[in-house]
């Protein structure tokens, strides 16, 4: 399977073109059916290289398919290739197999919709970027496909363009993002002038032999993590990413769960040889810049009344605890969460789109309650996703989380005690939510008049296909840490550290070494100080939402985002505004007046000596004549020839 890798990201461009070109015709639901055929057919592919490169000796375990010369120019040779190995499979298992799922559900979600085909059509795009960007062989086709996601973003969570609310949330994913892009662009350059490749395998060959100097490598580094912040949703950049809630929230699942918001970890563990050459500061600005957007997220979801809000936040609070993973040097921990991330958040987004949908369009939680009463199966599988991100063993969350809370107390306690509370938080907010939709009082029978349009407000469960993608992520998220499971006495061998195994080859340069420290030694009584914590959330929860002990504490401040948002836009508009508007006018006045001087300049100076050319001979042949007159000149009276 390994030499038809092409196939993965070829099926959903297939999708894609038969959208484009027959989606009027096919309409609705075939429309969806082929696109998540296409999604599932890469997905089958997927599975096979899986089990080919396992089949093989872990230190061959990469493979190069290369499907043209793209850029051959000088010393610059860059071939679209792809690169098939255990970091890229594993990312595209979950890509093709969560993605599969979220497009089922979108199939009974988007029913009704006028541009139903038009929305597919997208989906398969968004996908067929993400594995460019995965299966990238280097930074630049890699760079194909960040792009690529961040233009099908705008396009998805602007769907509903209509609404200005949805236009404006677009537009600003898109230029958040080029933010982000333009340091990976930098990246790509210094690289490119240091080693005279783009190649992953040249660049982090050069970082592990040490032909890299220090500051070029943290260079790199740091660059390729603007990017990181940008694409993943991180402080100061994660603006975006709640306000990508207004697209349909199949996309939320896309976007936060299996896809664009991973890309960011993604590339730092790609290039870790890089970030272990750097200077020592670098991962720590990594770790902290983790810490801090993961509490500071925790602190905002507490107060949220939006059920896609607060799962929102949340996602950016779990990227935050993969960027401290990966700052520590986890770089494994930072994939199995990602992995267990995947299951368990696009379950509770797809089941909060269950939710919406059985709501008659309903978002806001205050609005909701005993919903398990008339949605259970909705209910049953979001309250298993409520569990494995609260850190509840056995749960697939607790076993990623309990391993970055390891290896960051054996780097920093402090960093130690900042993923603890944020610990507390996500169980707190998530039980928070789990009662104000599920349980407690039903607070729509009250809704009738705000829903006449509706006829009698009463919600519903969902259809089975959507239910279908909710009873599978539900099982993953129980199961989803297998794959990595610690080394307690308890646990059989062969079920040890499995993900971390199949990893090796990719992150052992980077990977931290944490064997042998105090942290290590103690982790069974960390992974019962992990639980508490879980538990103390969950409590906390309870008392203030569900048996009503304890008042609510929802500043507006949190409910507004710490004001982070309000006050960036009025930047923008105010003294922002007139700075763009200032560097705009240098530019257009300075820079570009400079090359338009230039060029009148030259086209003045041809102009003048054109004048000269009269296609008369003889006026040639004068013009010779004086000039030989004068070269005469020269050499008597000047150099005295004579």
């Amino acid at each position: 399977m390994l030499d038809v890798l092409w196939l993965i990201p070829a099926f959903p461009l297939i999708g894609f073109v038969l959208i484009l070109l027959f989606g009027s015709r096919l309409g609705e639901p075939a429309a969806g059916y082929v696109a998540a055929a296409a999604v599932f057919a890469s997905f089958v592919v997927t599975v096979g290289v899986f089990f080919d490169l396992l089949s093989i000796d872990e230190h061959h375990r990469s493979h190069v398919v290369t499907l043209f010369q793209w850029v051959p120019v000088s010393s610059l040779q860059i071939d679209m290739a792809l690169l098939a190995d255990p970091l890229s499979v594993t990312m595209a298992l979950f890509v093709t197999g969560i993605g599969f799922l979220i497009h089922l559900f979108a199939i009974g979600y988007m029913h009704g919709d006028p541009k139903f085909s038009k929305f597919f059509l997208y989906l398969n795009l968004f996908v067929l970027s993400m594995l460019m960007l995965v299966f990238g062989e280097n930074l630049l086709v890699t760079f194909l496909g960040w792009e690529g996601v961040g233009a099908c973003s705008y396009f998805l969570i602007s769907f509903w363009h209509t609404r200005d609310s949805a236009s404006t949330a677009g537009k600003k994913a898109f230029v958040t993002n080029r933010i982000g892009d333009w340091g990976v662009m930098l990246a790509m350059f210094l690289g490119f002038q240091a080693v005279g490749s783009v190649s992953y395998g040249a660049l982090n060959s050069a970082a592990e032999s040490g032909s890299l100097a220090s500051s070029t490598a943290t260079g790199i580094a740091l660059l390729l993590f603007v990017g990181a912040v940008g694409k993943s949703a991180q402080f100061p950049l994660y603006l975006w990413l709640p306000d990508a809630m207004e697209g349909p929230t199949p996309v939320s699942a896309l976007i936060h769960a299996a896809t664009m918001v991973t890309a960011g970890v993604f590339l730092m563990t790609r290039m870790n040889p890089m970030l272990a050459a750097a200077a020592d500061w670098a991962p720590t600005i990594v770790a902290w810049v983790g810490a801090v957007t993961a509490l500071f997220a925790a602190t905002i979801a507490v107060a949220q009344s939006d059920i896609k809000k607060v799962l929102a936040y949340s996602t950016v609070s779990q990227l935050g605890y993969m960027f401290l993973a990966v700052g520590t040097g986890a770089f494994v921990a930072a994939i199995f969460h990602m992995v267990t991330h995947a299951f368990f958040k696009a379950l509770m987004f797809l089941g909060s789109g269950s939710v919406i949908h059985g709501m008659h369009h309903e978002q806001d939680m205050r609005r909701m309650g005993a919903l398990r009463k008339v949605m259970p199966i909705t209910a049953g599988t979001f309250i298993i996703g409520w569990l494995a991100i609260a850190g509840v063993p056995p749960f697939a969350g607790f076993w990623s989380k309990d391993e970055i809370l390891l290896f960051t107390l054996a780097r920093s306690p402090v960093l130690y005690v900042i993923g603890l509370v944020t610990a507390i938080l996500t169980a707190y907010y998530m039980t928070r939510q789990v009662i104000m939709v599920f349980f407690g009082e039903a607070q729509w029978e009250s809704q009738a008049e705000d829903n006449g349009a509706h006829g009698d407000f009463k919600p519903h469960e969902s259809p089975p296909i959507m239910l279908f993608p909710l009873v599978v992520l539900s099982v993953l998220s129980v199961l989803g840490g297998i794959i990595q499971l610690p080394s307690f006495g308890i646990i059989p061998k062969g079920l040890r550290h499995r993900l971390e195994d199949w990893l090796h080859p990719v992150v052992a340069p980077g990977e931290a070494v944490i064997s042998g420290t105090s942290a290590y030694d103690a982790k069974v009584w960390l992974a019962l100080l992990a639980i508490s914590c879980a538990v103390v959330g969950i409590a906390l929860g309870v008392l203030v939402y569900g048996r009503r002990k304890l008042r609510a504490i929802e500043p507006a401040i949190l409910a507004d985002g710490w004001r982070y948002d309000r006050t960036v836009s009025a930047f923008m508009g105010g003294p922002g505004h007139k700075m763009f508007d200032a560097i705009a006018w240098f530019d257009a006045k300075i820079v570009d007046g400079a090359v338009d001087g230039v060029a009148t300049a030259v086209r003045s100076a041809s102009s003048s000596v054109r004048r000269i050319q009269t296609g008369n001979v003889r006026s040639y042949a004068g013009v010779i004549g004086i000039g030989v007159v004068l070269i005469l000149m020269w050499f008597v009276v000047l150099r005295g020839v004579m």
